[in-house]
């Protein structure tokens, strides 16, 4: 891969970049941009994150750029790291002195010290992020490249610049990195570099649970996620931090009948999901979506292998999931936890006659997010029989347009009943208890089935009615 001069001298001009660069000079301070931004820049990727790494003090730098921009910025320091943050026009630019790091085995914050340019590169823990561009005015543009990262580039390798043992173990967190950039940028990991992951993986117990599943989230949000998580797996990382994911692969047989691999399947399903949908969250239901089928599985001399409730299952699992991933335990796991539970009631609808009473009640019960489950679902088909396929897909079809069609008809999405507990117990008489709710679920039953309109004097005729048969009112 080329380094075009005309073109990152393009991209280097601006307002920003003219403030830096005369910064550094009043200072005269060695003055860089570096790592992921000139890495994007040479892909010709976009990038409004800027590093800004000079030989001396960061903060006294930023300090000056904030000056000469006359108050048109926001600044703020952090005095802990040794940097400062600039945000101007939409762009963010990070200011550090050069560093060189030591470790702790048992931590992985570094013991920070003053540095060269090249102690700088030397901690960084890729090749293709161990570039720095100058921007000092003598020697504008002018690319340092000591580990040949460009060459890395131009062959979609990720390698360590230095020694990766010592990389991975001294900050375990760029295992999941290198696994990351691989996803992101369709690159391969280089084989000493990969094996290097391989004997260090348990390290990876010392890094966070938010930093591991930061990490997570790029690689689900990648153009084709399957590939990060596959590396997971071969590297042996995926059983230290998602273990439920890895315990759905491999087949068991027995009496020559065997189930398909439902780690493959999970990761088809995700990437069928990512040509549709940027939605993290609906991403993440797809990677949970059969967790609770190795703790569901059954073998039948007559209908071979099942995974009878595996929705059930699973949707009980992720409670304890999010709370060791250090996952959101809100509305988010709410609605995983919704779309891991109904996840098989379209695909039952698309395999039999569709009733008005079942589209009801899925409309009921999926409410707002009926749109996303329909989405998962027809991800979930993953069947090599084309025929197959296309049925399923037809019937899908058929399954919104009843939803459409009910859903005009009847307001059944989030819909409630339109006589609650309350007035039900003024109506009887009644004190709060069973026969409130039995009542209270007849009335929301006899919608989801058609057998009243959902209005209010439909349902309290109907109510008087099973009032009288149930003795309750005379």
């Amino acid at each position: 891969m080329e380094f075009e001069q005309s073109y990152i001298l393009d991209k280097l001009s601006g307002p920003i970049f003219d403030i830096i660069s005369e910064s550094a000079d009043k200072l005269e301070r060695e003055t860089y941009v570096i790592g992921g931004f000139v890495r994007d820049l040479i892909l010709r990727r976009p990038s409004k994150d800027i590093d800004v790494v000079c030989v001396g003090n960061g903060i006294e730098l930023a300090l000056k750029v904030v000056d000469l921009l006359g108050g048109k910025a926001k600044f703020a320091v952090f005095k802990n790291y040794g940097t400062a943050q600039i945000k101007y026009n939409h762009i963010e630019v990070e200011f550090v002195g050069a560093r060189k790091e030591s470790y702790n085995r048992e931590s992985r914050n570094p013991i920070v010290e003053n540095g060269t340019l090249q102690d700088d590169l030397n901690r960084r823990d890729f090749t293709i992020n161990a570039m720095a561009i100058c921007i000092n005015k003598n020697r504008y543009g002018e690319l340092i490249d000591p580990f040949n990262g460009l060459k890395d580039l131009e062959d979609c390798r990720i390698k360590t610049p230095l020694n990766p043992d010592i990389t991975f173990s001294d900050d375990p967190l760029r295992m999941m990195r290198a696994i990351r950039f691989a996803a992101q940028l369709g690159f391969f990991i280089e084989p000493c570099t990969f094996e290097a992951i391989e004997r260090n993986k348990e390290r990876i117990l010392i890094i966070s649970k938010e930093r591991i599943v930061d990490e997570l989230n790029k690689i689900i949000l990648s153009p084709r996620p399957s590939f990060g998580f596959e590396l997971l797996d071969q590297t042996g990382l995926l059983k230290f931090i998602f273990p439920e994911l890895a315990d759905l692969k491999g087949i068991e047989t027995k009496e020559g009948i065997g189930h398909k691999d439902n780690f493959s399947h999970t990761l088809k399903v995700l990437d069928n999901l990512a040509l549709q949908t940027d939605n993290l969250w609906l991403r993440w239901a797809a990677l949970f979506h059969d967790i609770g089928k190795p703790r569901s599985k059954r073998f039948d001399n007559k209908s071979g292998w099942t995974f009878h409730g595996h929705e059930y299952k699973g949707m009980k699992m992720l409670r304890n999931i999010f709370q060791r991933m250090k996952l959101p335990a809100n509305d988010k796991l709410k609605y995983i936890e919704k779309l891991v539970s109904l996840h098989m009631r379209p695909i039952a609808l698309a395999d039999d006659e569709v009733t008005d009473s079942a589209i009801r009640r899925l409309l009921f019960d999926a409410g707002n997010d009926i749109d996303d489950l329909m989405l998962l679902c027809e991800a979930d088909i993953t069947s090599k029989n084309p025929e197959k396929v296309r049925r399923f897909l037809r019937n899908f079809e058929i399954v919104r347009e009843k939803l459409k069609e009910i859903e005009e008809k009847d307001r059944i999405r989030n819909f409630q009943p339109p006589i609650d507990g309350l007035e039900i117990m003024k109506m009887f008489n009644l004190p709060p208890g069973r026969e409130v709710g039995e009542l209270k679920s007849a009335v929301k039953d006899a919608i989801l089935d058609g057998i009243i309109p959902n209005d209010y004097h439909s349902a309290h005729d109907f109510l008087m009615n099973r009032a009288k048969e149930k003795g309750i009112f005379k």
